[in-house]
């Protein structure tokens, strides 16, 4: 690993996580289950601190009880809550930053993600999203999550000049969009 190494993990209010899943399953399984992936991925950036970044009080306490550092943002927006908690990490004197989505149910580590310079994108299994992203907190890095979001991200780091690699890992690829993704997922949710 390159310097100070720290995780941070964007998590939506558990009551409005994972809306693509209503048609399969209720408010409050989606719920549970937003809050057991993403303990998952807390569990995951062990032995690597953990900050959760988040704009709601209930998943604020969450983190804190699992552990995890919490940035609040004051309003919804992917895009956003990540720069914000990528700065707050920079200025926490963290150098490097694993940003790891929280609905990862097969993530079983994120360390082997950051061990070497520039970027490292995870694309998702279809090549398209990017679940997890390393970068070093300095770089000004514009994240662009959202359909297309791997190659506008290899885009984002050509031209910042900075060297990326793809680093494809079959759990860290595997996240939860759609129904079909919770076929064969076997979670305790609590």
């Amino acid at each position: 690993m390159f310097g100070s190494v720290g995780v941070l993990i964007p998590v939506k209010a558990f009551a409005d996580a994972k809306g693509r899943l209503a048609g399969a399953v209720g408010p409050g399984v989606r719920a549970d289950l937003a809050r057991a992936m993403a303990t998952t991925v807390v569990a995951a950036a062990a032995p690597l601190p953990v900050t959760v970044v988040c704009d709601d009080e209930g998943v604020a306490s969450w983190a804190r009880s699992v552990g995890a550092g919490v940035v609040q943002v004051d309003g919804p927006g992917l895009n956003r809550a990540v720069e914000v908690g990528v700065a707050a990490l920079r200025a926490e004197g963290i150098e490097q930053v694993v940003v790891a989505h929280a609905d990862l149910p097969r993530a079983s580590r994120l360390d082997h993600c950051a061990t070497t310079e520039g970027v490292t994108l995870v694309p998702d299994r279809h090549m398209d999203g990017t679940p997890v992203v390393v970068v070093p907190a300095d770089a000004g890095f514009r994240f662009a999550y959202g359909p297309g979001s791997y190659a506008a991200h290899v885009a984002e780091a050509e031209r910042l000049g900075l060297p990326w690699r793809s680093l494809h890992d079959p759990d860290l690829s595997f996240d939860v969009d759609d129904p079909a993704d919770l076929e064969g997922l076997t979670l305790a949710c609590d």
